[in-house]
């Protein structure tokens, strides 16, 4: 049997440990599944690399590819511009290749209106008071830019009941396994198979 591509999206608030989780999970080889990379206008941090972590642009560039229809989704997160590329998404799915995108919680919702049948997990800290410690300990943002991101995250918490599963990253392995447990249960689903 065959079936098309599943696109699977994790995200949640900033801080909670989203790439942390996809860059592990993406360390065992899965050749089902490949990671979507998205392109945006923000600098990158210490160690993210082009290409592996982002795509980085310009704003003028962004507004193309915006204009020219090449995203698939696209947000403004934090004054910065975030972004999907289309094509290689649809691609992947249309091979039966699986895809993973790791965003924000404003591109996942997007994302959801074009993809109802896609698989959304929504990334839980241990607490709020975890996720200061973790935005302040990652040593990537300003004091103010930690507060920006604290005081939204009871906004992007209201969207969990848009999600299919919730996953708590209090352990990665432990959190890694649970979203390696849910790629595994859909790509059973009867309703995938043709």
């Amino acid at each position: 049997m065959s079936r098309k591509g599943i696109l699977f999206v994790i995200s949640g608030p900033s801080g909670v440990g989203k790439g942390t989780l996809r860059g592990k999970l993406m360390e065992t080889p899965d050749e089902g599944l490949i990671y979507s990379i998205s392109a945006t206008t923000r600098k990158p941090r210490p160690g993210e690399i082009e290409g592996r972590d982002y795509f980085f642009t310009d704003a003028e560039t962004f507004e193309s590819l915006i204009a020219s229809g090449e995203l698939l989704e696209w947000a403004v997160v934090y004054n910065n511009y975030y972004g999907t590329p289309k094509k290689f998404v649809l691609d992947n799915l249309e091979k039966g290749i699986d895809v993973l995108l790791e965003i924000d919680i404003q591109g996942a919702l997007k994302i959801k209106n074009a993809f109802p049948d896609g698989v959304f997990i929504f990334i839980l800290p241990p607490s709020v008071e975890e996720l200061g410690k973790r935005l302040n300990a990652r040593g990537k943002d300003s004091q103010l830019e930690i507060e920006r991101r604290l005081a939204c995250y009871e906004q992007e918490i209201a969207h969990l009941h848009q999600y299919d599963y919730a996953v708590v990253n209090d352990n990665v392995l432990d959190a890694v396994d649970k979203i390696r447990a849910i790629i595994t249960a859909e790509r059973c689903r009867v309703r995938r198979m043709q």
